[in-house]
């Protein structure tokens, strides 16, 4: 599934969404139509070989994670 990270130009909002083809998704937050696609950053609790090779991902330290881990999205990774 195509999820991406995006930020909204109008309050600042982070937030991922599942999008198809160009489509611009709307702010949860706001509601404002002025969303940019950020670069994600790779989840540091997946675990893996070779590039394309994410392996299963471990379990997350302190409720922190990524989709993968179970505690949430990687812009919660640090």
């Amino acid at each position: 599934m195509p999820m991406f990270e995006y930020r909204c130009t109008r309050c600042g909002h982070e937030f991922e969404e599942l999008v198809f083809g160009d489509e611009n998704p709307v702010c949860p937050a706001c509601r404002a139509e002025a969303t940019e696609k950020l670069i994600s950053k790779p989840c540091r609790h997946c675990e893996g070989g070779s590039l394309g090779d994410f392996g299963a991902p471990s379990a997350p330290s302190s409720g922190g994670g990524c989709a993968g881990c179970s505690g949430g999205n990687c812009a919660s990774c640090h």
